[in-house]
């Protein structure tokens, strides 16, 4: 028996290891690494300069904010480290950060308590936010924030924002099956018809959201039942859910459960040849789930200014196109388009949910060690 993972990185490119920090100095604005890492996303830009934000504001903090800011990010440093240092460089503030996985982030948070030295928490899901949230860890944000993320992506108390989102899907084989031959829910794939033709992922963090997902939505018992199902058909299991996908195009699956935007990622690398495509179930069903990366700002946050321009940041149309086409996930904001190969978020039928109420991930690795995950 394997140890189930307490919640861990879910990016489309490798991690660097728990618990590194970096500390990035401002530097001027010509820097040739950060020049060179952000190419995709200044192309559009005039050279020098920024394009608005949503709310047609400047995307970097206002000269009177200063002083330091010191992100927990459970996102990867690969993932999000070149918006981070833009941020540094346009704003002049010295910004420190801490990568490890979201749920390790989380409870060194609440170990910490008042004596924390993180502004911001960003987090690559829901559910660790709103254990947070529960525990009145964070701050309430302002309205000019919240407002530009539509409600269903962020907190209902407001205390924490969605950046970028990632769906739910069902990929498959598009050699031997087409979404016809797929059922229309995530249930149906305990049929044992489905024998020996699946894969997934059970120790990535987003399948055991997807799990805690399940539990709030469909109750205990019916979460039990799907993961015993699952089992009984003898599913493959992959490190993460790029392996998954590769299991797919090489043939040793028919269908994998994984993010949206890992298969985006492989036919961008390999074209539009590549032999899997995505299924995003209809009808409100839990394999649909949209979830969130999100970020807050904690109540003991020492430079609190800076912590909101942060976060305003990461919602201006620049950064949010960085995500949608950097990493292809789903932008939150109205007006920033999504890869043009993606189903549009308003058309995803995702389940009616408050992802703060993915908290319990304790419960669901008990939950999937009970049913013989691990």
């Amino acid at each position: 028996m394997t140890n189930a993972p307490t919640g861990g990185y879910d990016p489309p490119r490798p991690s660097p290891l728990p618990g590194r920090s970096l500390l990035l100095w401002p530097r001027p604005r010509a820097h040739a690494v950060l020049a060179l890492v952000l190419v995709p996303v200044l192309a559009a830009c005039t050279a020098g300069a920024s394009r608005p934000s949503a709310s047609g504001s400047s995307p970097s903090a206002p000269p009177s904010v200063g002083g330091s800011l010191t992100i927990y990010s459970g996102r990867s440093e690969p993932l999000v480290g070149p918006i981070i240092e833009r941020f540094a460089t346009e704003t002049g503030i010295e910004v420190r950060v801490n990568y490890a996985g979201t749920s390790e982030l989380a409870a060194t948070i609440l170990e910490e308590g008042d004596a924390s030295p993180a502004d911001v928490y960003f987090s690559q899901d829901g559910g660790a936010l709103g254990a947070l949230a529960a525990e009145d860890r964070l701050a309430v944000l302002p309205d000019d924030i919240l407002a530009r993320v539509d409600e269903r992506f962020r907190s209902p108390d407001g205390q924490w924002v969605g950046i970028s989102g990632r769906a739910r899907v069902v990929a498959y084989d598009s050699r031997v099956l087409s979404e016809a031959d797929l059922p229309e829910s995530i249930l149906d794939f305990t049929d044992p018809a489905w024998k020996g033709r699946i894969g997934w992922a059970p120790s990535n963090a987003s399948l055991q959201t997807f799990v805690t997902a399940l539990r709030v939505l469909e109750g205990e018992e019916a979460a039990r039942a799907w993961l015993e199902g699952i089992q009984a058909n003898a599913p493959r299991v992959y490190e993460g859910n790029s392996q998954a996908l590769e299991g797919v195009a090489a043939g040793e699956i028919e269908v994998a459960f994984i993010n949206h935007y890992y298969l985006l990622e492989a036919l961008a690398q390999q074209g539009d040849d590549y032999p899997v495509r995505n299924r995003f179930l209809p009808g409100g069903d839990p394999g649909s789930l949209v979830n969130v990366a999100g970020a807050a700002i904690l109540t003991t946050a020492g430079n609190p200014d800076a912590a909101e321009a942060f976060l305003e940041f990461l919602l201006t149309e620049e950064s949010q196109a960085y995500f949608a086409e950097e990493t292809f996930e789903y932008p939150l904001v109205d007006g920033v388009p999504a890869d043009d190969r993606l189903t549009p978020l308003s058309e995803i039928e995702s389940p009616n949910i408050d992802l703060s109420d993915l908290s319990d991930l304790q419960g669901t690795l008990d939950l999937m060690q009970e049913a013989g995950v691990f």
